[in-house]
This record gives C-alpha cells, structure tokens and sequence, in this order.
C-alpha cells in the first residue's frame, strides 16, 4: 500500500471525487483464423489447441498483481472480448467467473457479457455458458448472406448464425448481434435483407457498425469494391428508420436497444468510468484522487502469458495529462444520443466545467451541440448534425 500511495494517491493538480463505476474488460485473443478487416489484438489459434488452463493462470495473476489498484471497490460489469471468447470452454469460463469472484466484489445483478461467434462448434456451448454465469451473450453475425460472409472472410454461413441467433434468443433474457454495413458488394436490398432476418428475432440489442478499411489490415493492403459513401449514407438512414419501428432505440453511434437492455458496459466506457484490463492486449483507465491513470498488457499472448506468470503482466502505464483529459472525455461521451449531464465531465475529469467552454462554445455556434437546462442540471447534446458528423464535433476538443 505504501508503494501504492507513493505512485497514484500523492497529490497533484486533479480533484476527482468519488471513484466512477468500475468494470473490468477480459481479453481472450485466439480466433478461428484472423478476419480481413479486423484490426483487433486477434490471433489464429494454434494448431495444437489453445492453451487454456495457462492462459486462465495467467489472468488470474494479472488480476492479482492489480487488485492495489482497486482496493476496496466492487465491480458492475464484465466484458469477455477478443478473439473469440466462445472458443474456451464453458468451464474454463465458468473458472474465470469464479476466479473473478473471489477476488473482487461483483454488485448484485452485475452485467456479464461474452462475445461469440456463430459456427456449430460452439452453439452447443450457450446453455453452458448460460450456467456458468454469463447474463448476456454478443454473437459477431456480421451479416445473414453467404456471399458477404464469404466476402469478410467469416468462417461462418447463413445457416449458422440464424442458428446462433435462434438459441440465444431462446437461452439468454438480453443477447446482442453484431451486424456491418457498407459491405463489398452491398446495396440497399441486401442490406435490407438482412435487417429482414436480424429483427425477426426480436433482438434486445444491435450493434450496427459501417465496415471501414483500418490499417495493418489484409483490407487495407487489398481494398475491396465498397459502396461509395452516398450510398453508405441512405443504409445508415435506412438502419435508423427500420430499427426505430421495430422499436429499438439508437443511444449510441452504434448501438440499438429496447428499453432496459443497453450494454451497461459500454455505457461506462462511453460515461468515462473506469475499466480494469486483463488479459493479452488488454488497455484500463483507473481513476485515482488526483490522477487518472491508463495501462496496457503485454499485447503478444506469448509474452503475456510469459510476463503475467511472472508478474509482470502490465507492459505500460501513464497518466492522462490534465490537457488531454477534456478530449479523452469528449471523445467518449459525445458517442450518446442523449449527451451527458454538464456535472458528469467535473466527476470524471477532476477538471472544472470552465475546461470545455471554449470548445462547447464553438460547437454551438456550428450547430453540432446544444446546451439543455433540466431540473437536475445542464446537459450537453449532439444535435442531430453532430450525430452526424461526429468526427468533426469530437475534433474541436482535441
């Protein structure tokens, strides 16, 4: 605890109040095989199977040597991401859990997320997942059409992920499906193909998401044909149109849900509350009295594995400089529908309101924002052409 209080609890020029909510991120890194398009920490799993009992000692070390960082604070949400999750076995999940559990405080009712891919190998595994106490599955579809399947580079078909969406509708009271849009090839009667086939299973939830070319990406060295962004454009206001009539409320730049079933983990991400990173890769933002602090995992599974078992899980760490603290807000906060109640950036920061008045001002006066005045406090709001053009709202905080 001293070499604690000498590094993060020693005064300094932030004031932050009381701890935000605390989620904690679990990376599991192994695929099937790596997709063109992704530029996540994903690796092909080895031939000779995954190393799952090492890799869940590893995390249980990581998890270890972090907890001075989080004294004395329960936990709302966790996140099982990747990679592909569903690959480990339910048991391996269900230690994870378990490991989880006996070393931090998970709130009653704590949100438990694991991401999964369609594929008959692992359909079988949902009930199992179920039991071993995860409360809501995210299921990576990407898209209902062979041929754009075939296209991303998924090693899934139709067949499989309406399987996939069948039992989890059936076995998981609040489930999520990863759909992409603008896709080689794509028109708008494809696109709305497949909204046909992902909402006649009433979804809870909807990730929708526009497929870019990111860097270090097999799609990046070779482009396909994607639908030019006039066309791009009509699929997002036929995304909003369709999903708003069946119901489901846009609250996020990407994200649909009905009433009661957002992900209560992204909306932390997205309200600048603090995450705790385990695993291959893993990035965490922790908020101290007078500082907040982000840290990064060894990226490598070899060398996390390496470096957690002995001890050494994080790779880096530094604290967010009181400049870059109101965009790091921003950038993260300006994602909701909604916007955020003005006190929140105080809360969060350490940093007075005044540190976004100037940004704020001229985000007004271009007509991206607006200033609300409630009952409970001001709030700030994208108007719907900073919805729009989010990149350019966010811009003006850097």
């Amino acid at each position: 605890m001293d070499e604690l209080q000498s590094r993060y609890l020693r005064p300094g020029t932030l004031q932050l109040g009381a701890p935000p909510p605390l989620s904690v991120y679990v990376h599991l890194p192994w695929c099937l095989q790596k997709c063109p398009y992704c530029d996540f920490n994903s690796h092909a799993a080895p031939a000779d199977g995954l190393p799952e009992v090492r890799y869940l000692d590893a995390l249980r070390a990581d998890l270890e040597q972090s907890l001075p960082l989080v004294w004395g604070r329960s936990v709302h949400s966790v996140f099982i991401g990747g990679g592909t999750p569903s690959l480990f076995s339910p048991e391996g999940i269900e230690r994870l859990l378990a490991d989880l559990r006996s070393l931090l405080p998970l709130q009653p009712g704590c949100e438990v997320t694991l991401e999964a891919n369609p594929g008959t190998f692992e359909q079988g595994r949902f009930r199992a997942f179920r039991a071993a106490g995860v409360t809501r599955l995210s299921i990576g579809v990407q898209s209902f059409d062979d041929a754009a399947l075939k296209a991303l580079g998924r090693v899934h078909d139709r067949g499989q992920a309406i399987a996939a969406a069948t039992l989890a509708a059936e076995v998981f009271d609040t489930f999520n499906l990863d759909l992409m849009y603008a896709l080689p090839g794509q028109d708008l009667a494809a696109l709305d193909r497949d909204l046909d086939q992902a909402l006649a299973f009433a979804p809870p939830h909807l990730s929708l998401y526009h497929l870019t070319l990111e860097p270090n990406t097999l799609f990046a060295r070779q482009p396909p044909v994607l639908p030019d962004e006039d066309t791009a454009a009509l699929m997002l206001d036929r995304l909003a149109e369709r999903t708003a009539a069946a119901g489901l409320q846009r609250y996020e730049v990407s994200a649909y849900a009905r009433p009661g079933h957002r992900c209560a983990h992204n909306l932390n991400y997205w309200q600048f509350g603090d995450y705790l990173g385990l695993g291959a890769g893993a990035h965490g933002k922790l908020s101290f009295p007078h500082r907040v602090l982000r840290t990064v995992k060894w990226r490598e599974p070899a060398a996390y594995l390496r470096e957690a078992l002995a001890g050494r899980a994080t790779s880096n760490e530094e604290e967010v400089g009181r400049k870059a603290l109101p965009f790091e807000f921003m950038l993260n906060a300006l994602r909701l529908r909604e916007g955020f109640e003005e006190a929140l950036f105080g809360e969060r920061t350490g940093l007075p309101p005044s540190a976004l008045n100037a940004g704020v001002d001229q985000a007004v006066q271009r007509g991206l924002l607006e200033r609300l005045d409630t009952p409970q406090g001001r709030w700030l709001r994208p108007t719907p052409q900073g919805f729009d053009f989010l990149s350019d709202l966010q811009e003006i905080f850097l």
